[in-house]
């Protein structure tokens, strides 16, 4: 329904993108995307970067999703996500996230989240982007 994409993936870390459609506004005056797509994405990220940290599909769970909104979203451009996957524990993962347009250094929204393993079995085939 977002349109979402996987732009870049490796080990730890995915960059995300949810291209800009009038029908994700929150606001149709003014065109600002809804926060609940930048929460999406930004989620959707860092959920990515966990499995990819892992190196297998493994059950996980959003367990903390901490997110400052910086500035709203300018109307008609994308939003990126990149969440790096910094510290993996035997239950817990620890991510930090940032959502922008094209400048990575003039972030939208700064996150600090944490994920759950909840299941310690692969749930599926070995993580590619053809697989995800």
């Amino acid at each position: 329904f977002l349109g979402m994409q996987i732009v870049h993936l490796e080990h730890a870390r995915a960059v995300l993108r949810v291209p800009y459609g009038e029908r994700l506004a929150g606001n149709a005056t003014s065109g600002v995307l809804h926060g609940g797509v930048i929460t999406t994405v930004i989620d959707s990220a860092c959920g990515v970067s966990v499995i990819a940290a892992l190196g297998k599909r493994m059950g996980i769970a959003t367990l903390d999703l901490r997110i400052d909104y910086l500035k709203p979203a300018r109307p008609g451009e994308a939003v990126t996500a990149a969440a790096h996957c910094y510290k993996v524990t035997r239950n817990i993962c620890f991510v930090r996230a940032l959502a922008y347009h094209s400048d990575r250094d003039d972030p939208i929204a700064n996150c600090a989240a944490s994920f759950m393993i909840t299941s310690l079995e692969p749930a599926g085939p070995g993580l590619t982007e053809d697989t995800l």
